[in-house]
């Protein structure tokens, strides 16, 4: 299976690509989507979209690993991203992917074993899973990659179906 996992947002977009068979994991491509602060915002959304059509028709992926958003503060900031998330969504369902959307909770679970891992402890075992020398930067690609791993890790699974019926859920909980 083909996934292609996307850290969204308007100014950095990570992608990875990644093929996932039999519980191993080969990178195919990453990278960002960086787009400039001072250019007209339909135009960053442009590239964003012309981007990632260009690496869905290269690649076909299977699936799309997508982080869910939500904000806490900045409303100005949600807006783009919101926006943004749209034009992503957009090239990812012309491709003909289904869609897939994580929370990183759920990443964290996935990739780590433990909800409430930190970021460090997530990249290194991505890094591993992927079979990576360094990881890659900027944290967006390194969050896109995961976002990858985290679908490869539960698609098909028992809790991957649980979760889709909204049987289970994943909750924060204190020690």
């Amino acid at each position: 299976m083909i996934i292609l996992g996307i850290d969204p947002g308007y100014a950095i977009v990570g992608y990875g690509v990644v093929k996932a068979e039999n519980g191993r994991f080969q990178t195919l491509e990453y990278g960002a989507i960086v787009t400039q602060a001072g250019l007209d915002f339909n135009r960053r959304l442009e590239k964003i979209y012309d981007t990632l059509t260009t690496v869905t028709q290269k690649w076909k992926p299977d699936a799309v690993a997508i982080e869910k958003l939500y904000f806490q503060n900045n409303k100005t900031t949600a807006i783009g991203v919101a926006e943004a998330r749209g034009v992503i969504l957009l090239a990812c369902q012309q491709a003909g992917a289904k869609i897939y959307e994580y929370t990183p909770l759920q990443v964290k679970a996935a990739v780590t074993g433990y909800g409430q891992a930190k970021k460090p402890q997530v990249m290194e075992m991505t890094r591993r899973l992927l079979g990576l020398k360094n990881m890659p930067k900027p944290d967006d690609t390194a969050d896109a990659l995961a976002m990858a791993v985290c679908h490869g890790q539960t698609a098909g699974s028992a809790l991957r179906r649980a979760m889709l019926a909204n049987k289970i859920s994943i909750v924060k909980g204190r020690h």
